[in-house]
Formats: C-alpha cells, sequence, structure tokens
C-alpha cells in the first residue's frame, strides 16, 4: 500500500507555504499508510554550514546539554534546535562526518535521520497528521519536499523503519511497492562504503541511487540505471539539493499522479492528495509513464 506525496515549488512566493501544502497532501493520504509518517523538507541554512537531523527515544535526556558536548569535540560552534523526539543541529559543513562518529559513540541512542546542506527529515510512528502535528511541519518553509504514509507489510513499524530514507548529502528516497534483489544489493553496496542503517528494501534503493551519484551519475543516470539493476516493483520519489525526481517500473502497478502549473510540480499516489493545491485547476495532470524518468531542478 502506502501513500507517496511531493512538491517541487516554481514560485519562490510559495516557499512559505511549503509545510502547509505538504501537510495537507500527506494527511489526504493516511488510508493509504496509517502506521508512520515521514517527511523531508529542503529549506535553507546559513553560508557554509551542514545540518545533521537526530532522533531519540529519550530526546529530553538525549539531547541535554548535546550541542555544548559537540561543540567542544569537534572544536568548532554547533547549534540545536528541538523539536518533539528530533533535533536539528546545525555546524560547519566540515564537521558533518566527525559529528556523526562522535553521535554513534555517545550514550542515549541517538539516530541520524538526515544530513546535508538544507535537508531535514522528520519522521514517526502513528498517523500522519500525528506526526504532522508534533514536529510543526505546517510551519516549515522550503523550496521541495517529499512525504511518505507507511502501511509496514514486511517490517516492524518503528521510526526507524518510516521514509523518507536519506544516504547522501541532501539525498532522499521514498518508495511505494517491494524489491525482490534488496538483500544481495545490500551487501554489496556496505562493501562499496555505503551507510545501510536498516533492512528496509526501501534504504537500499535510496543506497544504490546514493552510490550510483558517487561514481560520477546524474540523478537522472542513477534512476535510469535502477531499472536494469532493482528487480521488483516500484514508485521512487526522491529529492536532492536542487532537484525532484520521479521514476516507475516497467509495469507500474503502483498508482501515481502528476500535475504541473507554472508554480509547482506536484506528485501524490491518488489524484486526491493535489485538489487542494492553489491552481490545481489548471494544472496540466497526467499519469507518469513506466520505466519512464522524470526531473525537475531549480
Amino acid at each position: 500500500m502506502c501513500g507517496i506525496v511531493g512538491l517541487f515549488l516554481k514560485d519562490k512566493s510559495l516557499e512559505s507555504k511549503l509545510g502547509e501544502m505538504l501537510t495537507d497532501m500527506l494527511i489526504t493520504m493516511t488510508d493509504r499508510g496509517p502506521d508512520s509518517a515521514g517527511i523531508a523538507i529542503y529549506g535553507q541554512n546559513s553560508q557554509g554550514t551542514a545540518k545533521l537531523t537526530v532522533q531519540s527515544d529519550a530526546s529530553e535526556e538525549a539531547f541535554e546539554g548535546l550541542d555544548a558536548r559537540l561543540t567542544d569535540m569537534l572544536g568548532a560552534p554547533v547549534s540545536m534546535s528541538v523539536k518533539d523526539t528530533h533535533a536539528v543541529l546545525e555546524m560547519p559543513a566540515d564537521k558533518i562526518e566527525s559529528a556523526r562518529s562522535a553521535l554513534s559513540e555517545m550514550d542515549g541512542n541517538i539516530r541520524v535521520m538526515s544530513m546535508g546542506d538544507i535537508i531535514e527529515i522528520y519522521k514517526g510512528v502513528g498517523l500522519p497528521k500525528d506526526v504532522a502535528a508534533r514536529f510543526e511541519i505546517a510551519q516549515m518553509s522550503g523550496s521541495h519536499g517529499i512525504g511518505h504514509t507507511r502501511m509496514a507489510t514486511e517490517s516492524a513499524v518503528t521510526t526507524m523503519g518510516a521514509h523518507p530514507f536519506n544516504t547522501g548529502s541532501d539525498q532522499c528516497l521514498v518508495h511505494n511497492g517491494s524489491l525482490s534483489n534488496h538483500n544481495s544489493l545490500r551487501r554489496k553496496l556496505r562493501r562499496e562504503g555505503v551507510r545501510i542503517d536498516t533492512e528496509n528494501d526501501s534504504e537500499v534503493a535510496a543506497a544504490y541511487l546514493t552510490w550510483k551519484m558517487q561514481n560520477g551519475a546524474t540523478l537522472g543516470e542513477a534512476l535510469e540505471d535502477s531499472l536494469d539493476d532493482l528487480d521488483g516493483f516500484f514508485t521512487f520519489v526522491v529529492g536532492t539539493k536542487d532537484g525532484f525526481g520521479v521514476v516507475r517500473d516497467p509495469i507500474a502497478c503502483k498508482p501515481a499522479v502528476m500535475a504541473e502549473t507554472d508554480d509547482y510540480v506536484a506528485f501524490g499516489s491518488e489524484y486526491r492528495a493535489l485538489v487542494n493545491l492553489p491552481g490545481i485547476e489548471n494544472a496540466r495532470v497526467w499519469e507518469p509513464e513506466p520505466a519512464t524518468v522524470y526531473f525537475w531542478n531549480h
């Protein structure tokens, strides 16, 4: 099952409403995935800084003084903004990997949800409306974002199993479908040094795209290659720092619809996810073709 939504804004005047529009789209897809939800927002950052979005089930204890501890360990300023069980840590971009290593050695079960210059990922167990409210997604601004409502059929309902998955800087993926060769591909990617933290097949798909782009492919080329290298059925919506991509497998058995106006490009697993978008009545609306890559960037 599962539901996917995505919104790529062409009109900068709409950026203050990105979170509000994505939240409405996400909640509309609740009955396709009521057990957990997540959303990736591509916002802004200060010049020369990057972000780690982290999560802890014991957030009050784990996040207490975390920014000060990391500042001491890294020898560089780290700021922190806490939202419920998540926190966004902002620091000089060249300290991101050191910070991630430091976090893995700390007590408190702190887990990284995303890393990059502008991406922030928030996800959790529960109805999409409750997850969105906990993190105040509707109040967030940005240039583009993607979201996912999950109905777990093959793995446990956990925060780590929720989408989106971030496996490369500012790159994330949501997935509707099932891959049959994810175990062998996971082993291969780990041997290649790609970080994969869960047993979810969707994270393997995200890691595959990261690996392809680390080896020189564009996102469009990586998505094209996925049609040959990933076995199974899937619809992927992918975000990068400045772009937004969609691809369906050659059978395209999972539902998908897109809409484009002069102001935005939108994706939904069903058309009803798009009906409240401004100007939707004048949009070009279509079903993405099988085995066809669609991509927009700023």
